[in-house]
């Protein structure tokens, strides 16, 4: 089983689409083993956008983020971290294809609703800056054998 982080963003909290989202990786029989609703802080923007912090759009970026709450989900399936990329569509919410989260719900650039990691990688570090192993619960549905074949 692989794991993801995905942030429920403050517009997506704002625009009370929390529910619609979840139900949506539910649906898709994703199990979710970790949730929790906080502010990020600007240390903990810098930490989790490392690799902008010096780009030009990096102080628009933190205050989106910083700027209410988010809903932080740690995702578990097979495969997660592409299967919830490819779930939300493309960043720009403009681009992306009609039944994706973003293609349904955003026409935006930033104001994208969903942050989801982008590798297995990324997955572990954004993970660790937003639960502690504590927070995480692990857990086989009772349906897993109507989602997934036994070999899979």
């Amino acid at each position: 089983m692989e794991r993801s982080l995905v942030l429920l963003k403050p517009d997506c909290v704002q625009r009370r689409l929390m529910g619609e989202i979840i139900t949506r990786f539910e649906n898709k029989g994703l199990n979710i083993i970790g949730m929790k609703m906080l502010q990020v802080t600007p240390d903990m923007a810098k930490q989790h956008y490392a690799e902008h912090v010096e780009k030009p759009f990096y102080p628009g970026l933190e205050a989106f983020i910083t700027g209410g709450p988010i809903v932080a989900l740690c995702v578990e399936g097979i495969d997660v971290v592409q299967v919830v990329r490819d779930m939300l569509g493309a960043t720009n919410g403009r681009n992306a294809a009609p039944g994706t989260v973003r293609g349904d719900y955003s026409a935006s650039r930033q104001m994208n609703l969903v942050h989801a990691s982008d590798g297995p990688e990324a997955a572990e570090r954004e993970m660790n800056l937003y639960f502690d192993p504590a927070e995480l619960c692990p857990n086989e549905p009772t349906l897993t054998p109507w989602l997934k074949a036994a070999d899979e």
